[in-house]
């Protein structure tokens, strides 16, 4: 029957008794697939993370300018790596960039939770914050 309508038999259960079979246009139904997964791809949501760097000894004026860009990126819905990085001999300041951490935290707190506190990683001190869903 398929020969004489110039399409396919396309094996569609094969653990079915009798194997369900169906008649159809194989190449065109590959094409379909392919659209269908290519459109739920397209709709899935893409996580975006951005950076915000601070030293050690990061100044009142700098810490506001870094905070509002914070805020900025929450509000759109990327997520937030914010990052004390030390240099040199400044590694003595842990405490003073896990307190700059913590602050960003805590007047972040509006827009976004924190995913991870801050921990040192090398030179680094790493946090993640994560926007609250929108209501």
């Amino acid at each position: 029957m398929a020969d004489e309508q110039g399409l396919d038999l396309v094996e569609i259960s094969p653990n079915a008794n009798p194997p369900v079979c169906k008649i159809m246009d194989y190449k065109k139904f590959l094409y379909e697939q392919k659209k269908r997964d290519k459109a739920l791809k397209a709709k899935a949501t893409k996580v975006v993370v951005k950076e915000i760097r601070f030293g050690p000894q990061t100044d009142d004026h700098d810490y506001e300018f870094k905070k509002k860009h914070a805020e900025k990126f929450l509000k759109d819905g990327a997520k937030l790596k914010a990052f004390v990085f030390f240099k040199g001999r400044s590694i003595v300041f842990k405490e003073q960039g896990q307190i700059l951490l913590l602050r960003l935290a805590q007047d972040l707190e509006e827009y976004g939770k924190v995913e991870q506190m801050p921990k040192l990683e090398g030179k680094r001190m790493i946090m993640f914050i994560a926007p609250k869903k929108a209501k």
